[in-house]
């Protein structure tokens, strides 16, 4: 459960590390974000000469809580961290990552919704 000002990790290779949820997507009285929610975040820490920048305002996709969650078999997933994957500002592909690399876990629940391209990228599907 991430709501703003959250501080959550960015799981790419962006070179953005650390970003600040302003605004959770989705309607005007969505309060909370999951797994598999858009946020705008702002970037708090990045990597020098990479291609994000320190105050950068980005859409992410959740991608870890640390809250519990339930899936549809009865079983609860947790993981260590909040992360985010950052996503390029592509109108006529939504779903697409702005990185080509994607570190740590990633539920499957994450490919059901669509983003085929961060499965792929993530190296490990839980």
């Amino acid at each position: 459960m991430l709501h703003d000002r959250s501080l959550v990790i960015i799981a790419d290779n962006t070179g953005a590390k650390i970003g600040r949820i302003f605004k959770v997507l989705g309607g005007s009285k969505k309060r909370y974000a999951g797994i598999g929610d858009r946020v705008v975040l702002s970037v708090q820490i990045a990597e020098p000469r990479k291609m994000v920048k320190k105050k950068e305002v980005l859409t992410a996709l959740v991608v870890r809580q640390r809250k519990p969650f339930r899936r549809k078999d009865g079983s609860y997933v947790r993981f260590d961290d909040n992360a985010v994957v950052v996503l390029a500002k592509n109108p006529k592909d939504p779903f697409e990552p702005k990185a080509n690399r994607v570190f740590g876990p990633i539920p499957r629940e994450i490919v059901d919704l669509g983003y085929q391209k961060i499965g792929s990228l993530a190296p490990e599907i839980v």
